[in-house]
């Protein structure tokens, strides 16, 4: 139920640093506001709406698509983990993210396949904590720890693939427009034969998070397909992961030639072989969010 308002359009549009019409195409398309109606039929809006409109715009920056930050935005005033009105956030921080107990609980939901509660759980962090911190906080640990029981036998493999599956799909979902906007643009793939992209979807998340452009390939890409694919776009860097070492030696010829023409990079385990530094290619970070940031500062030095 709408909250009973006492600001109109304009106010609306002050307090919150957002246009009018760009206010009333939120209203319109998401149903992101909630205006009341005065005894002349004038729109109404309430502190609600305020806050609802500078959750949008922080999710928005956080790299969230339009309805899902809208999405997002409704059911955190609406939960009362904004930061509207007399309560106890209204310095307009967010509440504290307990990372520990928040992975355990989304641990336990995807291990269960409870797919709906896991959503919840993932929708509920993105209201309180910005997508790079989700990654490096919750996501990246989870799934690391993840591995290392599936090795020891402590979870099935049908678990790990629900849970990879689930938080795959998640973060693709995050980063639906990726490609927009005027930065530096960086080709990302895994090499030939390596079939896990996690991390490296959560390295693209990281580079949009700083400005970049991405042009994703995904899993099992030929060289000659990224040759191609640069060749045509010139971007600022190609970007190439294998979680499995062993697939670098059969494509490095193809690689050294790639790497005399374009800027490329690798992670995973194929970036610590010797020949990587040897040909020119540079070798990032194993965490994808440190490995974003090395980047980045590679191009802006």
């Amino acid at each position: 139920m709408a909250t009973s308002g006492t600001l109109r359009i304009g106010e609306l549009s002050r307090r919150s640093g957002v246009r009018p019409e760009l206010l009333r195409a939120w209203e319109r398309r998401y149903g992101l506001l909630e205006p009341t109606r005065s005894a002349g039929g004038l729109r109404l809006y309430s502190p609600a709406d305020v806050e609802r409109v500078r959750l949008m715009r922080q999710y928005l920056a956080d790299g969230l698509a339009a309805a899902e930050a809208a999405a997002l935005a409704r059911r955190a005033v609406a939960h009362g983990d904004g930061a509207h009105g007399d309560g106890a956030h209204g310095d307009g921080a967010r509440p504290a993210l307990r990372a520990s107990a928040e992975r355990a609980d989304l641990a336990a939901a995807l291990e269960r396949f409870d797919e709906p509660r896991a959503q919840e759980l993932i929708d509920r962090l993105l209201s309180i904590a910005t997508v790079e911190t989700l990654l490096a906080e919750i996501v990246l640990p989870y799934l690391h720890d993840l591995g290392e029981r599936w090795q020891r036998g402590e979870v099935t493999v049908a678990q790990e693939h629900f849970a990879a599956g689930v938080l795959r799909g998640r973060l693709l979902g995050l980063a639906r427009g990726w490609g927009l906007g005027v930065g530096p643009a960086a080709i990302l793939a895994c090499l030939p034969g390596e079939r896990h992209d996690l991390g490296l979807i959560a390295f693209g998340l990281a580079l949009r998070a700083r400005g970049w452009r991405i042009v994703y390939l995904g899993p099992d890409t030929p060289v000659e397909t990224i040759a191609e694919t640069a060749d045509r776009l010139t971007p600022t860097a190609i970007v190439l992961t294998a979680v499995t070492g062993s697939l670098l030696a059969p494509v490095l010829p193809q690689l050294r030639a790639l790497a005399a023409r374009h800027a490329v990079a690798l992670g995973g385990a194929a970036a610590h072989d010797p020949a990587v530094a040897r040909d020119g290619i540079a070798a990032l970070a194993d965490d994808p969010i440190g490995a974003a940031e090395q980047l980045s500062r590679r191009v802006r030095a």
